[in-house]
């Protein structure tokens, strides 16, 4: 779950590995490092940090020389020092590695490499990579004939990058069950974890494959299958949304995200009709549909079951992706799979997803970044269209998910037009949403800043919303948070509930608002502050997040979004950087 990025040009490397790095940092930031080959010299400099901290004591952005990888972590395997830091090297210190992934048999390739005499200074499984190129390069053979020497001997994930003072001028690279994708402009090319790192550069990209090696040089790009044979690869487009990375004004890219929901619907809602509707006859005819996420994306699958019962008559079951594999055995090929995630590399959904391919499932994939290993597994792909989105608590692909899902329901009942003029209308409620409790939310959060713990409840389709609620609220705060139906309640957690602690309804004027309101009476009876998110005003409610009046299966979408905004307030008025929340990354690319 870290971001790699490497340069091989004309132009000073340093400032352009930084730059992409700080694109990456929503994949983790806990140190940062840099390896530079300058006149058959390898400089390699790393610290804990952030990026900023780490280039200023170590004077990253001024290092010289054409060719460079760089690295910005999120810790897995030891804890977060500059002996962790990436890149890693050999004994001799003539080789630098920057990886992403877990090497699961990491530890006896580390005791054999140690039997052998060789030196290691970390606790990481990524040291590994460059003691075994060491000894491949110790025969004479090039750097890219020992990255496909040492490849299958790597058990789990991985996507490296690879400098060699002994074989200088060259960057090589390689992945499994990890992105790396390339650019090229001109005579610069570029190798990265995401394409955005050097969107502002070229948006012609190239998707390296499992098993793939990439060489870049300050003239050209090659590439090798796991046999060493030569492989030609086409360039692709990168979609023109993907180029821009900038807050924009905002303070934080979170409250960006949250501020241009209404215009990215209107987005999402641009779909191909014909597709949705070929999806959804395959949903109605599968024999059993399973929908796999995690975190947020479950959340937004959660709505969707609810939807595709109500709207298209047709159950679902939804599945933690890392228990999916659990269930592996009732997979077959009269199975469809509904894949959801916003980076298409979530570890444990991609496992899922080729256990159930295998099994000869149907797979569908709802996926927001392109050129995404999710995308290269699904026989259909769903885009949510919304651009990149750097905070690392999901937002406005959490809107678009739930946007996707009420396009398939209803395209189950032939109504994909109808679906895509309300979704239209929605554009202006979510501005209405916002607008009219910002100010509100911002005074709540000064008031509750200091409270330990919240409880988020609700009933149907609100209930997965209760449950988003309380999770963004955690996530960039540090605030016990628990999102609950409310009929649950009373089984437990209300033993919990005392004086002033925050309960937060999802209570629209719906079929379900006298039963919520009921369990809010319940809750405030023992003490509870209660925040209501209604559109129907009550006496019972001590603070009200008002929603505008919308159909009952959109209200989801409405509440949603001022949930979001009381999250971001929560957490800065605690004094917390809610873009990057601690032990967090955003794409988890590790189980």
């Amino acid at each position: 779950m870290c971001g790699i990025i490497g340069y091989c040009g004309n132009k000073p490397a340093a400032p352009v590995v930084l730059e992409g790095l700080k694109c990456l940092e929503y994949r983790g930031y806990d140190s940062v490092g840099v390896a530079i080959l300058c006149d058959a010299q390898l400089l390699i400099r790393k610290d804990a940090g952030k990026i900023e901290e780490v280039s200023e004591k170590h004077g990253l952005d001024s290092l010289p020389g054409n060719i460079a990888i760089g690295h910005t972590r999120w810790a897995t395997h030891g804890s977060v020092t500059q002996a962790n830091a990436h890149p890693h090297s050999d004994c001799s210190g003539r080789i630098a590695v920057v990886h992403n992934g877990i090497i699961e048999n990491y530890q006896e390739l580390r005791q054999e490499l140690i039997s052998q005499g060789h030196r290691f200074s970390s606790e990481t499984d990524s040291e590994v990579i460059p003691h075994l190129l060491e000894d491949e390069l110790k025969s004479g053979c090039s750097l890219e004939e020992a990255v496909l020497a040492i490849a299958p001997k790597l058990e789990g994930s991985y996507a490296f990058l690879v400098l060699s003072r002994d074989d200088s001028g060259k960057i090589v690279g390689t992945r499994k069950n990890n992105p790396l994708v390339i650019g090229a402009d001109g005579h610069a090319y570029y190798v990265s974890s995401d394409a955005l790192a050097f969107s502002q550069y070229t948006n012609q990209v190239i998707t390296l494959r499992d098993t793939e090696v990439v060489i870049l040089t300050s003239d050209k790009i090659e590439f090798l299958d796991a046999a060493g044979n030569r492989l030609t690869k086409q360039s692709e487009e990168l979609d023109s949304s993907w180029a821009g990375n900038h807050k924009d004004g905002y303070p934080f890219f979170m409250l960006k995200e949250i501020m241009e929901q209404p215009q990215v619907l209107s987005k999402t809602a641009y779909q191909d009709e014909r597709k949705f509707t070929d999806i959804a006859l395959d949903i109605l005819r599968a024999r059993q549909v399973i929908i796999t996420a995690c975190g947020t994306s479950r959340y937004a699958s959660l709505v969707g079951r609810y939807l595709f019962s109500k709207v298209g008559k047709k159950f679902c079951d939804v599945v933690m992706a890392s228990e999916f594999g659990y269930f592996a055995d009732s997979v077959d090929k009269n199975t469809l799979v509904i894949a959801v995630s916003q980076s298409g590399e979530t570890a444990d959904v991609i496992e899922g997803v080729k256990a159930a391919r295998d099994a000869g499932a149907e797979i569908v994939s709802i996926v927001n970044r392109p050129n995404s290993i999710l995308a290269d597994l699904s026989h259909q792909v769903i885009p949510l269209n919304c651009g990149p989105e750097i905070g690392v608590a999901a937002t406005k692909t959490f809107l678009s998910q739930l946007a996707v899902f009420y396009l398939l329901s209803f395209s189950m009942v032939n109504s994909f037009d109808k679906a895509c003029i309300q979704l239209s209308d929605m554009s202006s409620k979510i501005t209405e949403a916002l607008n009219c409790n910002n100010d509100g939310l911002i005074k709540l959060s000064q008031e509750l800043k200091d409270k330990n713990n919240f409880y988020y409840i609700a009933r149907g389709i609100n209930f997965a919303i209760a449950s988003e609620g309380a999770l963004k609220l955690k996530e960039i705060s540090y605030i016990h948070a628990e999102g609950m139906p409310a009929g649950e309640l009373k089984h437990g957690t209300l033993a919990l509930i005392e004086q002033d602690t925050p309960v937060v309804v999802i209570c629209p004027a719906d079929y379900a608002y006298s039963e919520t309101l009921s369990n809010a009476i319940e809750a405030k009876s023992r003490g509870a502050y209660i925040i209501a998110v209604s559109d129907k005003e009550s006496d019972i409610y001590d603070f009200w997040i008002k929603i505008p009046e919308v159909d009952e299966l959109l209200y989801p979408m409405v509440a949603v979004v001022p949930l979001q905004l009381l999250a971001y307030y929560m957490a800065v008025s605690r004094g917390y950087d809610p873009d990057k929340p601690r032990n967090l990354a955003k794409s988890v690319t590790v189980k």
